[in-house]
């Protein structure tokens, strides 16, 4: 709970995010994501959303997470090391102005700070879910959500919210722009008539994407502090 507080402020962060990756994915690039562990479930459950849909439906959107490349990740582990099992593949995959998520709770991973090189030397816009900063992730990619709590689990369950507010951001911008431009968002077979506009979901909201997570504090003074 008291880590929800600090986290309210990346909500303006999350915001810009979805706008761009939601351009940058119009536009035909693609984002990749990886992380180690529970940290690996959390960004394939981000392609997921991206590749499938969050809740409305939508044109499918390029998102791969190296981690379940099992093939390849076994083989760079096994012929360049583990430490390399990332960087090789944003190297193969990565294009200029591609999106690299990298997640870790501890942010020292030295798998992943070194797919953060490799994704900058390639020309991708590298950002990172962390826990607490400073950590070497976090210097090595351009920006970084980053939860202030010492609790590996903690920082996990936030990712998992960071991951459906960034998704809910990157559905809204996609919506709107295929709406002003007279074009359907969803797929020709979900929407019945290619190239229809439709309006957006009956009921989503027009102002800041809500987390889903509400808790009342009390900060020993026998004062609330609401954090959502």
């Amino acid at each position: 709970a008291a880590a929800l507080l600090p986290y309210r402020r990346s909500e303006e962060l999350l915001a810009r995010w979805g706008g761009e990756l939601a351009h940058r994915l119009a536009a035909g690039g693609r984002v990749q994501v990886a992380g180690d562990g529970g940290s690996a479930a959390e960004a394939q459950h981000l392609t997921a959303e991206l590749v499938g849909k969050l809740r409305d439906d939508r044109e499918p959107l390029s998102a791969i997470a190296l981690h379940a490349e099992t093939s390849a990740l076994t083989a760079i582990g096994n012929d360049y090391g583990y430490d390399e099992v990332f960087a090789r593949q944003v190297r193969a995959h990565g294009r200029p102005d591609d999106i690299l998520l990298l997640m870790s709770t501890s942010g020292a991973s030295v798998n992943l700070v070194a797919a953060a090189h490799a994704g900058r030397d390639a020309g991708l816009r590298c950002w990172a879910f962390t826990g607490p900063t400073p950590n070497p992730l976090a210097d090595a990619c351009h920006e970084t959500l980053a939860i202030a709590s010492p609790d590996s689990q903690v920082v996990q369950e936030l990712h998992l919210v960071s991951t459906h507010v960034l998704c809910e951001y990157v559905d809204r911008v996609q919506i709107a722009e295929l709406v002003a431009a007279g074009r359907t968002p969803l797929p020709p077979a979900a929407s019945g008539a290619a190239g229809r506009a439709v309006p957006p979901a009956a009921g989503a909201p027009d102002g800041p994407v809500r987390a889903g997570v509400e808790v009342v504090l009390d900060d020993g003074t026998g004062r609330q502090a609401e954090a959502g």
